[in-house]
Protein backbone atom coordinates (compact mmCIF):
# COMPACT_ATOMS: atom_id res chain seq x y z
CA UNK A 1 0.00 0.00 0.00
CA UNK A 2 1.08 3.81 -0.58
CA UNK A 3 2.33 5.64 1.83
CA UNK A 4 -0.13 8.82 1.86
CA UNK A 5 0.85 12.71 2.93
CA UNK A 6 -1.15 16.03 3.05
CA UNK A 7 -1.73 19.09 5.06
CA UNK A 8 -3.96 18.12 7.48
CA UNK A 9 -4.63 21.83 9.46
CA UNK A 10 -6.53 24.69 7.90
CA UNK A 11 -5.90 26.93 4.99
CA UNK A 12 -2.57 28.97 4.55
CA UNK A 13 -1.10 31.17 5.86
CA UNK A 14 -1.20 30.40 9.68
CA UNK A 15 0.38 30.18 12.84
CA UNK A 16 1.23 26.73 12.83
CA UNK A 17 0.74 24.05 10.16
CA UNK A 18 0.31 20.07 10.63
CA UNK A 19 1.42 17.59 7.83
CA UNK A 20 0.18 13.93 8.21
CA UNK A 21 2.17 10.75 6.49
CA UNK A 22 0.77 7.32 6.64
CA UNK A 23 1.87 4.34 5.40
CA UNK A 24 4.52 1.72 5.98
CA UNK A 25 7.13 4.31 4.68
CA UNK A 26 5.92 7.26 6.76
CA UNK A 27 9.32 6.69 9.40
CA UNK A 28 11.29 6.61 6.17
CA UNK A 29 10.02 9.58 4.54
CA UNK A 30 10.87 12.07 7.05
CA UNK A 31 14.48 11.03 6.14
CA UNK A 32 14.64 12.79 3.21
CA UNK A 33 13.84 15.98 4.81
CA UNK A 34 16.77 15.30 7.27
CA UNK A 35 14.47 14.35 10.30
CA UNK A 36 14.95 11.29 12.54
CA UNK A 37 12.32 8.99 14.18
CA UNK A 38 12.12 9.51 17.99
CA UNK A 39 10.19 8.15 21.11
CA UNK A 40 6.38 7.07 19.76
CA UNK A 41 4.08 10.10 20.54
CA UNK A 42 6.71 12.60 21.97
CA UNK A 43 7.37 15.54 20.29
CA UNK A 44 10.76 16.03 18.93
CA UNK A 45 12.32 19.75 17.48
CA UNK A 46 14.11 19.13 14.31
CA UNK A 47 15.14 21.16 11.45
CA UNK A 48 14.00 20.35 8.08
CA UNK A 49 16.17 20.48 4.69
CA UNK A 50 15.64 20.56 1.21
CA UNK A 51 17.39 18.48 -1.35
CA UNK A 52 20.48 20.88 -2.02
CA UNK A 53 20.91 21.05 2.22
CA UNK A 54 18.98 24.35 2.53
CA UNK A 55 16.85 24.67 5.64
CA UNK A 56 13.27 24.81 5.06
CA UNK A 57 11.82 25.06 8.30
CA UNK A 58 12.26 24.08 12.43
CA UNK A 59 9.13 22.48 13.66
CA UNK A 60 8.22 19.45 16.01
CA UNK A 61 8.37 15.97 14.59
CA UNK A 62 5.72 13.27 16.21
CA UNK A 63 5.92 9.43 15.65
CA UNK A 64 2.60 6.80 15.88
CA UNK A 65 3.83 3.30 14.92
CA UNK A 66 1.10 0.75 13.75
CA UNK A 67 -1.77 0.57 15.18
CA UNK A 68 -1.57 3.34 17.73
CA UNK A 69 -2.90 6.13 15.35
CA UNK A 70 -5.59 7.55 14.00
CA UNK A 71 -5.41 5.39 10.60
CA UNK A 72 -4.06 2.47 12.04
CA UNK A 73 -0.82 2.34 10.43
CA UNK A 74 2.41 3.96 11.01
CA UNK A 75 1.60 8.11 11.49
CA UNK A 76 4.62 10.76 11.83
CA UNK A 77 3.19 14.52 12.04
CA UNK A 78 4.99 17.43 11.49
CA UNK A 79 3.93 21.03 13.01
CA UNK A 80 5.62 23.66 11.13
CA UNK A 81 4.78 26.96 10.63
CA UNK A 82 1.83 27.76 8.36
CA UNK A 83 3.82 29.52 5.57
CA UNK A 84 2.89 28.33 2.18
CA UNK A 85 6.37 28.40 0.63
CA UNK A 86 7.50 25.92 3.75
CA UNK A 87 4.63 23.53 3.42
CA UNK A 88 5.05 23.79 0.11
CA UNK A 89 8.41 22.90 0.20
CA UNK A 90 7.59 20.12 2.55
CA UNK A 91 4.94 18.28 0.70
CA UNK A 92 7.65 18.66 -2.67
CA UNK A 93 10.60 16.78 -0.82
CA UNK A 94 8.12 14.18 0.72
CA UNK A 95 5.70 13.43 -2.20
CA UNK A 96 9.31 12.74 -4.15
CA UNK A 97 9.80 10.03 -2.00
CA UNK A 98 9.71 6.41 -3.61
CA UNK A 99 6.42 4.94 -2.26
CA UNK A 100 4.91 8.01 -1.48
CA UNK A 101 1.77 10.20 -3.16
CA UNK A 102 -0.23 13.10 -2.05
CA UNK A 103 -3.20 11.56 -0.49
CA UNK A 104 -6.81 12.08 -1.75
CA UNK A 105 -9.82 13.72 -0.01
CA UNK A 106 -10.40 11.76 3.12
CA UNK A 107 -8.30 8.88 2.28
CA UNK A 108 -6.61 9.34 6.34
CA UNK A 109 -10.26 8.73 7.73
CA UNK A 110 -10.93 5.84 4.86
CA UNK A 111 -7.86 4.29 5.83
CA UNK A 112 -8.59 4.41 9.71
CA UNK A 113 -12.10 3.20 8.49
CA UNK A 114 -10.46 0.10 6.52
CA UNK A 115 -8.07 -0.55 9.53
CA UNK A 116 -11.28 -0.89 11.87
CA UNK A 117 -9.98 2.43 13.75
CA UNK A 118 -13.65 3.83 12.92
CA UNK A 119 -17.25 2.55 11.39
CA UNK A 120 -18.83 4.86 9.37
CA UNK A 121 -21.07 6.79 11.57
CA UNK A 122 -17.86 7.96 13.69
CA UNK A 123 -15.99 9.00 10.22
CA UNK A 124 -19.60 11.03 9.89
CA UNK A 125 -19.51 12.49 12.68
CA UNK A 126 -15.89 13.41 11.97
CA UNK A 127 -17.18 15.15 8.93
CA UNK A 128 -19.77 17.29 10.51
CA UNK A 129 -17.63 18.05 13.52
CA UNK A 130 -14.90 20.19 11.17
CA UNK A 131 -18.28 21.67 9.46
CA UNK A 132 -19.81 22.43 12.88
CA UNK A 133 -20.75 25.90 13.23
CA UNK A 134 -22.45 26.26 16.53
CA UNK A 135 -22.65 24.23 19.97
CA UNK A 136 -25.72 22.19 19.03
CA UNK A 137 -23.78 21.05 16.08
CA UNK A 138 -20.61 20.16 17.81
CA UNK A 139 -22.43 18.16 20.34
CA UNK A 140 -24.19 15.67 17.89
CA UNK A 141 -21.32 15.38 15.61
CA UNK A 142 -19.01 14.59 18.83
CA UNK A 143 -21.63 12.28 19.77
CA UNK A 144 -21.39 10.51 16.33
CA UNK A 145 -17.39 10.64 16.38
CA UNK A 146 -17.02 9.34 19.49
CA UNK A 147 -19.49 5.84 18.86
CA UNK A 148 -22.33 6.98 20.41
CA UNK A 149 -24.42 5.57 17.70
CA UNK A 150 -22.11 2.92 17.09
CA UNK A 151 -22.66 1.13 20.75
CA UNK A 152 -26.44 1.69 20.41
CA UNK A 153 -26.96 0.09 16.55
CA UNK A 154 -24.33 -2.64 18.21
CA UNK A 155 -26.41 -3.32 21.10
CA UNK A 156 -29.76 -3.72 19.29
CA UNK A 157 -27.51 -5.87 17.08
CA UNK A 158 -26.42 -7.53 19.95
CA UNK A 159 -30.41 -8.16 20.89
CA UNK A 160 -31.18 -9.68 17.50
CA UNK A 161 -28.37 -11.98 17.84
CA UNK A 162 -29.47 -13.13 21.20
CA UNK A 163 -32.93 -13.58 19.89
CA UNK A 164 -32.00 -15.82 17.26
CA UNK A 165 -29.37 -18.12 19.59
CA UNK A 166 -32.66 -18.50 22.01
CA UNK A 167 -34.48 -19.95 19.21
CA UNK A 168 -32.33 -21.99 17.19
CA UNK A 169 -31.91 -23.54 20.85
CA UNK A 170 -35.78 -23.84 21.02
CA UNK A 171 -35.54 -25.60 17.52
CA UNK A 172 -32.50 -27.83 18.21
CA UNK A 173 -33.04 -28.42 21.94
CA UNK A 174 -36.27 -28.70 22.80
CA UNK A 175 -36.49 -32.01 24.07
CA UNK A 176 -33.19 -31.25 26.58
CA UNK A 177 -34.17 -30.94 30.15
CA UNK A 178 -31.69 -27.82 30.41
CA UNK A 179 -33.68 -25.83 27.74
CA UNK A 180 -36.71 -24.06 29.70
CA UNK A 181 -39.88 -25.14 27.95
CA UNK A 182 -40.65 -22.56 25.11
CA UNK A 183 -38.17 -19.58 24.56
CA UNK A 184 -40.24 -17.97 22.23
CA UNK A 185 -42.51 -15.30 23.96
CA UNK A 186 -39.92 -13.84 26.01
CA UNK A 187 -38.05 -13.42 22.51
CA UNK A 188 -41.13 -11.98 21.05
CA UNK A 189 -41.68 -9.78 24.07
CA UNK A 190 -38.10 -8.71 23.90
CA UNK A 191 -38.31 -7.98 19.84
CA UNK A 192 -41.43 -5.81 20.88
CA UNK A 193 -39.12 -3.72 23.12
CA UNK A 194 -36.29 -3.36 20.48
CA UNK A 195 -39.49 -2.07 17.80
CA UNK A 196 -40.70 0.55 20.27
CA UNK A 197 -36.72 1.89 20.81
CA UNK A 198 -36.10 1.99 17.15
CA UNK A 199 -39.27 3.95 16.17
CA UNK A 200 -38.46 6.22 19.38
CA UNK A 201 -35.22 6.71 17.28
CA UNK A 202 -36.37 7.80 14.04
CA UNK A 203 -38.81 9.87 16.19
CA UNK A 204 -35.17 12.19 16.44
CA UNK A 205 -34.86 12.84 11.88
CA UNK A 206 -36.56 15.61 12.13
CA UNK A 207 -34.50 17.43 15.05
CA UNK A 208 -31.72 16.08 13.58
CA UNK A 209 -31.77 17.76 10.21
CA UNK A 210 -32.50 21.07 11.77
CA UNK A 211 -29.78 20.91 13.69
CA UNK A 212 -27.39 19.93 10.91
CA UNK A 213 -29.30 22.10 8.22
CA UNK A 214 -30.90 25.40 10.50
CA UNK A 215 -33.98 26.05 12.33
CA UNK A 216 -35.57 27.88 9.88
CA UNK A 217 -37.50 31.11 10.94
CA UNK A 218 -39.43 33.44 8.66
CA UNK A 219 -40.32 37.22 9.31
CA UNK A 220 -43.75 37.93 7.51
CA UNK A 221 -45.97 40.58 7.30
CA UNK A 222 -47.55 43.41 5.38
CA UNK A 223 -45.45 45.87 3.71
CA UNK A 224 -43.57 48.29 5.83
CA UNK A 225 -44.27 47.13 8.78
CA UNK A 226 -40.52 46.57 9.99
CA UNK A 227 -39.58 43.09 8.67
CA UNK A 228 -36.08 44.26 7.48
CA UNK A 229 -35.38 45.93 10.04
CA UNK A 230 -36.11 43.63 12.58
CA UNK A 231 -33.99 41.34 10.45
CA UNK A 232 -30.87 44.08 10.13
CA UNK A 233 -31.36 44.43 14.30
CA UNK A 234 -31.32 41.02 15.03
CA UNK A 235 -28.45 40.15 13.03
CA UNK A 236 -26.27 43.27 13.92
CA UNK A 237 -25.75 44.10 10.29
CA UNK A 238 -27.49 45.68 7.22
CA UNK A 239 -28.44 42.47 5.31
CA UNK A 240 -31.93 43.65 4.17
CA UNK A 241 -32.44 46.93 2.41
CA UNK A 242 -34.95 49.42 4.76
CA UNK A 243 -36.48 51.87 3.19
CA UNK A 244 -40.43 53.64 3.12
CA UNK A 245 -41.68 52.56 0.21
CA UNK A 246 -43.66 49.72 0.05
CA UNK A 247 -42.55 46.81 -1.66
CA UNK A 248 -38.73 47.15 -1.46
CA UNK A 249 -38.12 43.98 -0.79
CA UNK A 250 -38.74 41.64 -3.93
CA UNK A 251 -37.09 38.08 -2.80
CA UNK A 252 -36.40 36.33 0.42
CA UNK A 253 -33.27 37.35 2.28
CA UNK A 254 -31.57 34.88 4.77
CA UNK A 255 -29.23 35.44 7.41
CA UNK A 256 -27.45 32.57 9.40
CA UNK A 257 -27.30 32.97 13.16
CA UNK A 258 -26.58 31.26 16.15
CA UNK A 259 -29.17 31.46 18.57
CA UNK A 260 -28.93 29.71 22.00
CA UNK A 261 -25.88 27.15 20.45
CA UNK A 262 -28.02 26.19 17.21
CA UNK A 263 -27.52 27.30 13.89
CA UNK A 264 -31.19 29.64 12.65
CA UNK A 265 -31.92 30.59 9.18
CA UNK A 266 -33.76 34.11 9.53
CA UNK A 267 -35.33 34.99 6.50
CA UNK A 268 -36.62 38.70 5.70
CA UNK A 269 -39.57 37.96 2.96
CA UNK A 270 -41.65 40.24 0.61
CA UNK A 271 -44.49 41.80 2.30
CA UNK A 272 -47.32 40.76 1.48
CA UNK A 273 -50.24 42.81 -0.34
CA UNK A 274 -52.75 42.50 -3.08
CA UNK A 275 -51.47 44.92 -5.35
CA UNK A 276 -48.08 44.37 -6.84
CA UNK A 277 -46.34 44.71 -9.90
CA UNK A 278 -45.06 41.08 -11.82
CA UNK A 279 -42.04 41.11 -10.42
CA UNK A 280 -43.16 41.89 -6.56
CA UNK A 281 -45.97 39.46 -6.70
CA UNK A 282 -43.31 36.52 -7.39
CA UNK A 283 -41.30 37.90 -4.37
CA UNK A 284 -44.90 37.56 -2.34
CA UNK A 285 -45.53 34.12 -3.86
CA UNK A 286 -41.82 33.26 -2.49
CA UNK A 287 -42.48 35.06 0.92
CA UNK A 288 -45.76 32.41 1.42
CA UNK A 289 -43.83 29.78 0.48
CA UNK A 290 -41.04 30.63 2.73
CA UNK A 291 -43.87 30.63 5.77
CA UNK A 292 -45.78 27.45 4.78
CA UNK A 293 -41.53 25.56 4.97
CA UNK A 294 -40.37 27.56 8.06
CA UNK A 295 -39.99 25.53 11.57
CA UNK A 296 -41.41 29.21 13.29
CA UNK A 297 -43.23 32.30 11.75
CA UNK A 298 -42.72 35.89 13.01
CA UNK A 299 -45.69 37.17 11.81
CA UNK A 300 -44.93 41.59 12.15
CA UNK A 301 -48.06 44.63 12.15
CA UNK A 302 -47.87 47.86 13.46
CA UNK A 303 -51.25 48.04 14.18
CA UNK A 304 -54.46 45.68 15.59
CA UNK A 305 -55.07 44.37 11.92
CA UNK A 306 -53.91 41.05 12.42
CA UNK A 307 -54.32 39.14 9.08
CA UNK A 308 -53.39 35.73 9.71
CA UNK A 309 -53.75 34.68 6.24
CA UNK A 310 -50.86 35.74 5.32
CA UNK A 311 -49.00 33.27 7.03
CA UNK A 312 -50.62 30.11 5.10
CA UNK A 313 -50.35 26.95 6.70
CA UNK A 314 -47.81 27.20 9.27
CA UNK A 315 -49.55 26.99 12.79
CA UNK A 316 -46.39 27.44 14.57
CA UNK A 317 -46.82 31.41 14.55
CA UNK A 318 -45.47 34.34 17.03
CA UNK A 319 -47.45 37.53 16.62
CA UNK A 320 -45.10 40.45 16.77
CA UNK A 321 -46.14 44.17 17.59
CA UNK A 322 -43.22 45.96 15.22
CA UNK A 323 -42.61 49.97 15.75
CA UNK A 324 -43.99 49.91 19.62
CA UNK A 325 -41.63 53.30 20.30
CA UNK A 326 -44.55 54.82 17.89
CA UNK A 327 -46.80 54.59 20.19
CA UNK A 328 -50.12 53.21 18.01
CA UNK A 329 -52.93 51.44 19.48
CA UNK A 330 -52.49 48.52 21.98
CA UNK A 331 -53.20 45.06 19.64
CA UNK A 332 -55.91 43.15 20.48
CA UNK A 333 -54.30 39.89 20.70
CA UNK A 334 -52.49 39.51 23.88
CA UNK A 335 -50.13 37.50 22.81
CA UNK A 336 -48.03 39.52 20.63
CA UNK A 337 -44.47 40.65 21.74
CA UNK A 338 -43.82 44.54 21.58
CA UNK A 339 -40.74 45.26 19.74
CA UNK A 340 -39.00 48.30 18.40
CA UNK A 341 -35.46 48.55 16.53
CA UNK A 342 -34.48 51.49 18.87
CA UNK A 343 -34.98 49.47 21.81
CA UNK A 344 -32.22 46.99 22.70
CA UNK A 345 -34.15 45.88 25.88
CA UNK A 346 -37.29 44.53 23.34
CA UNK A 347 -34.57 42.97 20.70
CA UNK A 348 -33.06 40.48 23.77
CA UNK A 349 -36.96 39.96 24.79
CA UNK A 350 -37.51 38.40 21.25
CA UNK A 351 -34.16 36.42 21.08
CA UNK A 352 -34.58 34.88 24.70
CA UNK A 353 -38.06 34.27 23.75
CA UNK A 354 -36.88 32.81 20.28
CA UNK A 355 -34.40 30.82 22.61
CA UNK A 356 -36.59 29.21 24.58
CA UNK A 357 -38.64 28.20 21.86
CA UNK A 358 -35.63 26.95 19.84
CA UNK A 359 -34.36 24.44 22.85
CA UNK A 360 -38.46 23.43 23.32
CA UNK A 361 -38.08 22.06 19.66
CA UNK A 362 -34.59 20.55 19.44
CA UNK A 363 -33.05 20.25 22.83
CA UNK A 364 -33.89 16.32 23.54
CA UNK A 365 -32.23 12.68 22.83
CA UNK A 366 -28.75 13.27 21.48
CA UNK A 367 -29.26 10.31 19.69
CA UNK A 368 -32.42 10.81 17.64
CA UNK A 369 -30.65 13.60 16.62
CA UNK A 370 -27.33 12.25 15.19
CA UNK A 371 -29.85 10.27 12.59
CA UNK A 372 -29.04 10.79 9.01
CA UNK A 373 -30.59 10.76 6.00
CA UNK A 374 -28.10 7.62 4.90
CA UNK A 375 -29.72 5.67 7.84
CA UNK A 376 -33.51 6.41 7.37
CA UNK A 377 -34.03 3.56 4.70
CA UNK A 378 -32.15 1.05 6.43
CA UNK A 379 -33.94 1.97 10.06
CA UNK A 380 -36.84 1.36 8.38
CA UNK A 381 -35.82 -2.47 6.79
CA UNK A 382 -35.01 -3.31 9.91
CA UNK A 383 -38.08 -2.45 11.92
CA UNK A 384 -40.22 -4.16 8.73
CA UNK A 385 -37.75 -7.05 9.42
CA UNK A 386 -38.69 -7.18 13.13
CA UNK A 387 -42.66 -6.56 12.32
CA UNK A 388 -42.49 -9.46 10.17
CA UNK A 389 -40.45 -11.84 12.50
CA UNK A 390 -43.00 -11.01 15.08
CA UNK A 391 -46.15 -11.20 13.77
CA UNK A 392 -45.47 -13.75 11.34
CA UNK A 393 -47.00 -17.24 11.26
CA UNK A 394 -44.20 -19.47 9.23
CA UNK A 395 -42.06 -21.95 11.18
CA UNK A 396 -39.44 -20.58 13.48
CA UNK A 397 -36.39 -20.81 10.73
CA UNK A 398 -38.07 -18.19 8.84
CA UNK A 399 -39.17 -15.86 11.74
CA UNK A 400 -35.43 -16.13 12.56
CA UNK A 401 -33.83 -15.25 9.59
CA UNK A 402 -36.18 -12.28 9.53
CA UNK A 403 -33.98 -10.96 12.58
CA UNK A 404 -31.08 -11.59 10.79
CA UNK A 405 -32.12 -9.56 8.31
CA UNK A 406 -32.67 -6.85 10.73
CA UNK A 407 -29.25 -6.95 12.01
CA UNK A 408 -28.35 -7.10 8.67
CA UNK A 409 -29.96 -3.53 7.72
CA UNK A 410 -27.54 -1.97 10.89
CA UNK A 411 -24.72 -3.31 9.95
CA UNK A 412 -25.46 -1.17 6.99
CA UNK A 413 -25.35 2.07 8.54
CA UNK A 414 -21.93 1.59 10.73
CA UNK A 415 -20.18 -0.18 7.56
CA UNK A 416 -19.71 -3.82 8.72
CA UNK A 417 -21.91 -4.82 5.69
CA UNK A 418 -22.03 -1.96 2.52
CA UNK A 419 -20.81 -1.28 -1.61
CA UNK A 420 -17.87 0.56 -2.47
CA UNK A 421 -20.28 3.64 -4.21
CA UNK A 422 -21.44 4.25 -0.60
CA UNK A 423 -17.85 4.30 0.66
CA UNK A 424 -16.96 6.06 -1.83
CA UNK A 425 -19.60 8.86 -1.56
CA UNK A 426 -18.94 8.95 2.28
CA UNK A 427 -15.34 9.63 2.12
CA UNK A 428 -15.26 11.37 -1.11
CA UNK A 429 -17.22 14.63 1.21
CA UNK A 430 -13.97 14.94 3.37
CA UNK A 431 -11.19 17.88 2.90
CA UNK A 432 -7.99 16.12 2.00
CA UNK A 433 -5.84 15.65 4.87
CA UNK A 434 -8.63 13.95 7.07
Amino acid sequence: MDTIVALSSGSLPSGVAIIRISGPKASKAVTALGAQITKPRQASLQTFYDPDGSVIDEGLVLWFPSPHSFTGEDVVELQTHGSRAVVAGILDVLSAYDGVRHAEAGEFARRAFTNGKIDLTEAEGLADLIDAETTAQRKVAQYLATGGLKELYKGWQDQLLNARAMIEADIDFADEDDVPGSVADQVWQDMAALQRSISHHLEGYDRSERIRDGFKISLVGKPNVGKSSLLNALAGSDRAIVSSEAGTTRDVVEVRMDIAGYLVLLSDTAGIREQAGAVEAEGIRRSIVSAEQADLVLYLSDDDNWDHDLIGKNSNVITIRSKADLGKLTPTDEEAIHVSVNDSASLLRILDMLSLRIKEELDRSRAGSAIKSRYIDHLHQCLKDIKLAIESEDALELRAEHLRAAAYSLGRITGQYDTEDVLGRIFSSFCIGK
